[in-house]
């Protein structure tokens, strides 16, 4: 998994301090891995905007409650699987995404069966990248 063929396009600022500072943590640990927010407003908006950020040769993962419920090191295998490609995983707002763009994406994904706030979720979703690579990587980061 290379970080630097990743990006989080996320609906909202990140406003608790807390939050931001674990970002900036995995942030450090990922070089090359952008994160674009998206100004909050309806879900079409947020969509468009989205759509305006996508570049044409990045497979959208789209996250979700109900996508694809997988461990970490299953997660780790998968983005090991898609090699090179360029991934961009999107993070709705509080309204979620629209059918329109969940239907579109390369890969649904869930973090949980359960919801949490958008800035949370960035957080789990940076730091599920740096434990997928550190998988990938034999570090003793994660243990199962």
């Amino acid at each position: 998994m290379n970080p630097s063929r990743c990006r989080i396009l996320a609906v909202g600022k990140v406003r608790r301090s807390w939050i931001q500072e674990g970002i900036e943590l995995y942030r450090k640990r990922l070089p090359g891995l952008e994160i674009i927010e998206i100004r909050d407003s309806t879900p079409q908006k947020e969509a468009e905007s989205i759509r305006a950020n996508l570049r044409s040769d990045e497979q959208l993962i789209a996250l979700m409650e109900e996508g694809d419920d997988v461990g970490s090191i299953p997660f780790a295998r998968r983005l090991e699987q898609l090699g090179n490609q360029r991934l961009a995983f999107v993070i709705g707002g509080a309204d979620g995404l629209t059918t329109e763009l969940k239907g579109s994406a390369y890969w649904r994904l869930s973090l949980s069966p359960m919801t949490f706030p958008h800035e949370l979720a960035r957080l789990m979703l940076i730091e599920q990248l740096f434990r997928a690579q550190a998988i990938l990587q034999g570090s003793p980061y994660h243990r199962a």
